[in-house]
Formats: structure tokens, C-alpha cells, sequence
């Protein structure tokens, strides 16, 4: 993400659904002071900015813009346009009041759903036609200063009702032959549907209807203002064990032709305007995470997690996410509406994250962006691990404080994590949670044992102000015995420089015992 041409990292904090408006702003900006976020997240909704047919109300959108610059903040701004949780709940009234004119989905029960058809050349034009709109007047507005740093066209969009459109026009669609672009782009035999994609036929005609109408948005908007655009991800998530049965099903437990796991290639194949597919993640399960980082974090796709929940393992999540170069990452519910947040106070398990990370984010940005940077995330049964950079490792234990002479215990909840960014070839940049930090040689597999040992020089606490280096004070004695300390509660970024020295003086290693 390079914003004013430097890599920015996004410290977001998206709002809730219903707090664009003018009598919710007043509680937005105090809770992303708290959470110490550098990006705000906000939707912009088609009802209200269009609420007659090609009549405009920039209001609210102006509303963001000026308030995110007030309150030192960059803005991405969230489409609620034909989909919103796979469904048509912020498309206009007059849109909603013609079916006929504006088509829904059909269930192939004939039931009549709330999502607007993906395969209207109607409701094509007609969400088109906002969202250039509301990029032309971004432009005039922001296209000098750039508060508005990225778009999110449609939100978590697919359908929910069916697996896909089974309305007369969808269906004779569905018996046409798959566009050869799609076939050669997923290197699959020629021939309709059923027959290129078998069992997964419907959800894959979805996916390619859902991708096709907002690429043709997404491309429609840049040609006004080309901001990066991407799409938030409603995925699939597994199914209980004891259930009978490998897979979720589509429509059902998730919108229908989004960008899930298994149609990242047909929406990159068939998305070419939209940048990013991003991950929203509402799970607690940590080996699920990773696989969701595992599979959006691709060299086509960089890695940005939109939305997440604001749980214990927010710290770790973000940690882990960050390890694996992520541009972004942001909890959702971030404002004083007493929605998500009733007591109107940000946790400190939120907090204390982007508090340590903002002052630094341009410095870890660069850092990410020039692959210097790496994170040690603790996991169940696993108290210590290695990172291994260019001639030196680092090896993180999890748990404070360590004991002599004791392996590291970890901790009771797993929120042990830790950053090392190398800024030189024995310089290091060091923070974390619940963690100590040390430093060895790194030594080749099979190769000889060198005489050699690493020392501290310099451990100096401080942090970078306006691009500059500011030490505070110098840790030694408690704070580097068994490496550089973390507690739980840390507030401490440390800018250490080793040294090496010989492990063993070789004359009296070579000198006989003496009785």
C-alpha cells in the first residue's frame, strides 16, 4: 500500500453499519483516538446518497472526508451499493419499489429474494451510474490531498436465499456456453456450465456473474478516480465436526458467488479492476486463521484483513498478520454508539496494539515492504521460536518473566507475540507482548560450529518521531539478562546493535588441565 509514495500501513478501525451520519459521527472520533488508529473505515450508503434516480446527496460523504482530515486520519470508504452481507439492503427506494424494471434473484423455488440480480444489465447500470458519481465528486474533492486512500466496492456480495439467480434470463445464461475468457484463464475444457464445473456448476456461475457486475463497477470507477479498489470477503467457514458433510453450503451459511475460498481464481480471472479480495474474519479458531492468511496472502493479492472481531486474540491476530506482510488489518464496531462497544471504552487488548504500532507504522510499513520484517506469534504447546534473518536468528520465548535455567512456560491464553525488523546487519528493531527476544549467529545446517557469539551493544528504548529516532533511556541489567523483556502490558519499542565476539580463547581451549 503506497500512499504519498511511501508503504503505509493501515491501522484501521471500521464503524458500525449505521454511524455515517452526522448524529453518529460526534461518537466515531473519540473511539478511533482510543484505539489509536491511523485509518478510519466508513460506509457510504446508496439509499441516502441517491435517494431520487440520478439526483445526488454528497452530504454524508463530505461529512467523512472533512472529519478524518480534522482528526489526522486517512479514510477508505466502504460501497454500500446492489450487495451488503449478500443481500440488497442499502439500494435505493426506487430501486427496491420496481422489480420489474430492477430485478431480483429467484430461488429455484420461485421465491423472490432481497438481492438484486447480478444478471441485470439494469441493475448494472443503475449502481454504475452512483458509484462513478461518487467517485467524480471524490476526485474534486480529494484529488490533491488524498484522504480517501482505497475503495471497498460492494460489501461481502454474493446472494443469500440460493445458491444462485434461477430467474428465466439467469437460466438461459446458465445453458450458454462459460465465456472463453474464463475457460482459458482457469485452463478448463470449453462448454456450458454443467459441464466445465460439474457439481459446482450453480456456484460458479454465481461467483462469475457476482465478479463480471462489479468488475464493470469497480473499472467504471476508476475511470473517474483511480483509487485502489478492493472487495471484503465473506468466508467460508468449516463445518462442525459431527455434521455430515465437508463443506458449508453456499447461499446458506455464506453469500453465493463471492470471493470465498475456492472462487479466488475465477474472481482473479474475471476481476481485473479490483486490486484486493480481503478476508473478513469472525473466528476464533486459530488454525482457521492461518489458513485464511495462507490462502488470500498470494502474490496476486496482497494481504488486508478489512474486518474482525474484537476478541483476546485480537493482538495475536494482528501480530500474525503483519508477520506475513499484511498492508492493513482493522476490528469492526469501532465507534460510541453503544452497538458494539456498550460501555463506551476501547479494551485494552485493542489499544495497546495500535498504540505501540502507530508511532512507528511508516517506519514498519517500509521495513514490511522491504521484507526486514518478521513476527513470532506463540501457538498451543509451542513456548519459543526462531526467526531467521541474514547472518543472525532471533529467538523469541513466550511467557514473562522467564525463569534461570527454566524453558520458557508461555502463557495461559496464548497472547505471547513479538515483531523483530532488521534495520542493519546486527541492528535490530524490537517490541511485543508477553515475550523475550534474543539473538545468535546464524549457523547453516551441517555446518561447523564457529567461534563466535553475539553481544549487546546498545539496547535503546525510544521511538521514531517524524521519521527520526528518539531514545529515551538504555535498557540493560533486568530488561536484556535473557534477551530483550516484554511484559504483558508493554508500551517499549527497543532499537538494539550487537556485536560479535570469539566464544572460546583458542590458547587455553588448547592448554592441557591442569590438577
Amino acid at each position: 500500500m503506497i500512499v504519498d509514495g511511501k508503504p503505509y500501513l493501515i491501522l484501521g478501525a471500521q464503524i458500525n453499519n449505521s454511524s455515517s451520519w452526522a448524529s453518529t459521527l460526534p461518537q466515531v472520533w473519540p473511539a478511533l483516538e482510543d484505539i489509536h488508529a491511523n485509518t478510519l473505515e466508513a460506509p457510504v450508503y446508496w439509499e441516502q446518497m441517491e435517494p431520487k434516480q440520478g439526483s445526488f446527496d454528497f452530504a454524508n460523504v463530505d461529512l467523512l472526508v472533512n472529519g478524518a482530515r480534522e482528526h489526522h486520519l486517512h479514510l477508505v470508504l466502504l460501497w454500500f451499493g446492489t450487495w451488503k452481507n449478500g443481500q440488497a439492503h442499502y439500494v435505493p427506494e426506487w430501486v427496491k419499489t420496481e422489480p420489474q424494471k430492477y430485478p431480483r434473484e429467484v430461488s429455484a423455488y420461485g421465491k423472490i429474494l432481497d438481492v438484486l440480480s447480478p444478471n441485470s444489465g439494469a441493475n448494472l447500470e443503475a449502481d454504475r451510474s452512483a458509484f462513478v458519481a461518487l467517485m467524480r465528486h471524490l476526485k474534486a474533492i480529494d484529488g490533491a490531498q488524498h484522504t480517501v486512500i482505497m475503495m471497498q466496492v460492494e460489501n461481502e456480495s454474493g446472494s443469500i436465499g440460493a445458491v444462485r439467480d434461477y430467474s428465466a434470463a439467469a437460466n438461459q445464461q446458465f445453458e450458454g456456453e462459460v465465456p472463453s475468457s474464463l475457460t482459458e484463464a482457469l485452463h478448463t475444457p470449453k462448454g456450458t456450465w454443467s459441464k466445465v464445473f460439474g457439481a459446482d456448476a450453480d456456484e460458479r456461475f454465481a461467483a462469475y456473474s457476482t465478479t463480471s457486475y462489479i468488475n464493470q463497477v469497480a473499472a467504471a470507477g476508476k475511470a473517474e478516480y483511480a483509487l485502489p479498489m478492493y472487495c471484503n470477503v465473506w468466508v467460508t467457514y468449516p463445518v462442525h465436526a459431527l455434521e455430515n458433510r465437508d463443506h458449508a453450503s453456499p447461499g446458506q451459511e455464506y453469500p453465493s458467488g463471492g470471493a470465498q475460498q475456492d472462487n479466488i481464481n475465477l474472481w482473479k480471472a474475471a476481476a481485473p479492476a479490483i486490486d484486493i479480495l480481503a478476508p473478513d474474519f469472525y473466528s476464533s479458531d486459530h488454525a482457521f486463521y492461518h489458513q485464511i492468511i495462507a490462502t488470500y496472502d498470494r502474490p496476486d493479492n496482497p494481504l488486508f484483513i478489512p474486518e474482525t472481531l474484537l476478541s483476546k486474540d485480537f493482538g495475536s491476530n494482528f501480530f500474525y498478520a503483519l508477520g506475513h506482510g499484511a498492508i492493513g488489518f482493522s476490528p469492526f464496531g469501532i465507534d460510541y454508539t453503544h452497538w458494539t462497544l456498550a460501555d463506551d471504552k476501547i479494551p485494552a487488548h485493542l489499544s495497546e496494539n495500535f498504540a505501540l504500532f502507530r508511532p512507528m507504522a511508516s517506519e514498519v510499513a517500509q521495513l514490511n515492504f522491504d521484507g526486514k520484517l518478521q513476527t513470532a506469534v506463540e501457538q498451543a504447546g509451542e513456548t519459543r521460536q526462531r526467526l531467521h534473518f541474514e547472518g543472525v536468528d532471533a529467538i523469541v520465548s513466550f511467557g514473562f518473566p522467564q525463569r534461570d535455567g527454566e524453558q520458557p512456560r508461555g502463557t495461559a491464553d496464548l497472547s505471547g507475540r513479538a515483531m523483530v525488523a532488521q534495520l542493519g546487519t546486527m541492528e535490530f528493531l524490537v517490541t511485543g507482548f508477553d515475550a523475550s527476544v534474543s539473538f545468535e549467529l546464524a549457523t547453516a545446517p551441517g555446518a561447523k560450529l564457529r567461534n563466535e557469539q553475539i553481544e549487546i551493544l546498545r539496547a535503546e528504548e525510544g521511538q521514531y518521531v517524524k521519521g527520526a529516532w528518539q531514545s529515551s533511556r538504555i535498557w540493560n541489567g533486568d530488561q536484556t539478562d535473557r534477551g530483550l523483556n516484554f511484559h504483558r502490558g508493554n508500551t517499549s519499542v527497543v532499537r538494539i546493535r550487537l556485536h560479535s565476539l570469539p566464544l572460546y580463547d583458542e590458547s587455553m581451549r588448547l592448554r592441557p588441565q591442569q590438577n
